[in-house]
């Protein structure tokens, strides 16, 4: 048996040797380092560790929250990562079979323009190049390869994307496009210019709009929800308030109930006291004027404007100013920004609000604070018995100050209880398997729902519809009268060489773009100008308006700065994308040729180790 035991310990240590070398294989720390094999290039555990890290940083500095491994690799930032280094290893390989390096002279020169390793006295310093490798757990040679891999690739993707240029006809032809203007005239039409007749649709008519339309009368998918609540205003008069917390909070509110009189002013303030008081002498013998004054200062009246302040709050200048009439500017006096003058322009009388009369308003506002107290302790008393199985209606029999309520509630539903996000929020993910249970509203009140029944999309009953049946029939047969009226003009129009008659109101708008917002005027108007001909005619409306618009120049984009400016900012971002685009083939032509291998047992190791 001694001997068995011996023989099966070996063999166990045997299967656990044969485990630990398949782990050091994989493993962060074991002896294989690379994560994936991009043909002469590789990207190493490391590497992958250290750009997932600081990936992770970057993202929780922006949020401002800490995001684990397992919220990285659900936004593909783990996939987005390795990418980027497969992408970096590619290039390197290209880098390799073309042959290119970077030169000590050129290394030295990158390293020391960075800003990172500069002493005290801005130039480059051996020992922070050393120090700030080691912080980052770096060691000198490998980061200097990194350095010569990134320059030798910089070259690369300079040389691919160098000199690239979009036909300038394209850049040409967006400008023109975008900047592209039009003047025209038009005349609005409204119901005020139409004749009709004031009699109301007939039965008959009504009925007929309904059948034929009545996808519009149709009602939206609806909840039937009985409800109760139990409001704070429902347990005022049932709470007691104690007198010394009246007190307490009529003294709290002091600054609200008890407001001393204050002025409205304005302060000009100068560099001394002589500045001062010449302008002040200059008011005085009426050589200039207080808004003169502001203005010499390059200030307006907005900047100078003190609001309503008190005696006190003007400091050294209260008695002044307060002693001061409408319209007086009085000092200079003292304030911390220098001597200033100040302009009384209004009084505001102090109030007083004794401790009686704020007393029904104190009284209701600590009742509804302990009413809200109230319903806290008897939501768990009144959750439980739901629970238990009593009905809301039992509930609202029996408990004091619940109240049943009921509510076709839909999506658009904004009124009473409906108008709470709380309860919109539980009237939409309540099911019919779901039992009453206690939420709060925003005001402190209690409330509990359950869904009785759920209403398909259906027609709304032809009663029930008809105002809303009445007013479609009459808006149809305005806009009906207003295109008959429009096609009318619009004929008297073309007749007339294109010229409006003379009793019509014509507006005329000059240079305007296609972007251009017409107050007052279809939608699709500035779409359909820009589709015209000069001197041509168009009837444009929508449910909002009719008009007749006539085209009468065509312009081309103005040559300001800020077309000028436009032009040169598409011109630069076609070339950029063109340029993206060029490298983006290139490089997946690399990646291609260079066939990356990726070893995903070490990319599961790395997010098993990951911290």
């Amino acid at each position: 048996m001694k001997n068995l035991s011996k023989t099966f310990v070996w063999i166990l240590m045997g299967l656990l040797f044969v485990g630990l070398a398949g782990f050091g294989a994989i493993n962060v720390t074991g002896t294989n380092r690379t994560l994936a094999t991009v043909g002469s290039a590789e990207v190493t555990v490391d590497e992958y560790a250290r750009a997932l890290q600081q990936e992770q940083r970057a993202i929780q500095a922006q949020s401002g929250q800490a995001v684990p491994l397992s919220q990285l690799i659900t936004m593909g930032v783990d996939r987005g990562v390795l990418a980027g280094l497969v992408s970096a290893a590619a290039l390197d390989n290209e880098v390799h079979n073309l042959g290119l390096s970077v030169g000590d002279q050129t290394l030295l020169k990158e390293i020391t323009q960075i800003q990172a390793f500069h002493g005290p006295d801005g130039k480059f310093d051996r020992d922070t190049y050393k120090f700030a490798l080691d912080n980052a757990g770096l060691s000198e040679s490998g980061f200097e390869a990194d350095i010569r891999s990134e320059t030798a690739r910089t070259l690369v993707q300079g040389a691919v994307t160098g000199g690239v240029k979009m036909p300038a006809i394209l850049g040409e032809t967006l400008t023109d496009y975008i900047g592209a203007r039009r003047s025209f005239s038009y005349v609005r039409l409204s119901a005020d210019d139409l004749a009709l007749t004031t009699a109301e649709p007939g039965d008959e008519e009504l009925q007929s709009y309904y059948d034929t339309h009545s996808d519009i009368f149709t009602l939206p998918e609806t909840k039937v929800i009985t409800y109760i609540t139990l409001r704070p205003d429902a347990l005022v008069d049932t709470v007691e308030v104690d007198e010394t917390a009246l007190q307490d909070l009529y003294k709290k509110r002091d600054a609200e109930f008890n407001i001393p009189e204050r002025r409205l002013v304005e302060r000009l303030v100068f560099a001394d006291e002589d500045a001062a008081k010449t302008a002040k002498a200059q008011l005085d013998v009426a050589g200039t004027t207080f808004e003169t004054l502001v203005q010499d200062r390059g200030l307006t009246l907005a900047d100078i404007d003190l609001g309503d302040l008190s005696k006190e709050a003007l400091g050294a200048a209260g008695d002044g100013v307060f002693a001061a009439q409408i319209g007086d500017v009085v000092g200079p006096f003292p304030t911390d920004l220098g001597p200033g003058l100040f302009r009384v322009n209004g009084v505001l009388e102090a109030k007083y609000t004794s401790y009686e009369d704020a007393l029904p308003e104190l009284r209701e506002e600590l009742a509804l604070d302990r009413a809200r107290r109230v319903i806290e302790s008897r939501s768990e008393e009144i959750d439980d018995r739901l629970a238990g199985g009593q009905t809301l209606e039992e509930l609202a029999a029996e408990e004091e100050g619940v109240e049943l309520g009921r509510i076709d509630w839909t999506a658009d539903s904004t009124d009473d209880i409906a108008a709470y996000d709380t309860f919109r929020e539980a009237a939409q993910a309540v099911t019919m398997d779901d039992f009453p249970a206690v939420a709060f509203l925003d005001d402190g009140s209690l409330f509990a729902l359950r869904l009785d029944e759920v209403l398909p999309q259906r027609p709304q009953p032809y009663d029930a519809a008809l105002p809303a049946v009445t007013a479609a029939v009459k808006a149809e047969r305005v806009a009906e009268a207003l295109n008959a009226e429009a096609e009318v003009l619009k004929d008297a129009v073309d007749a007339n060489d294109g010229q409006f008659p003379e009793d019509r109101d014509v507006v005329t708008q000059t240079g305007q773009t296609r972007t251009a917002y017409i107050d007052q005027t279809p939608v699709d108007l500035m779409t359909e100008v820009f589709e015209m001909t000069p001197n041509e005619t168009r009837v444009v409306s929508d449910a909002e308006a009719t008009v007749v618009v006539r085209l009468d120049e065509i312009l081309p984009p103005d040559t300001s700065d800020d077309m000028t400016f436009l032009s040169q900012a598409l011109s630069e971002q076609l070339d950029q994308s063109l340029s993206n685009e060029i490298f983006t083939i290139y490089m997946q032509a690399v990646q291609a040729e260079a066939r990356p291998q990726i070893n995903q047992q070490a990319v599961n190791a790395v997010h098993a180790s990951f911290q």
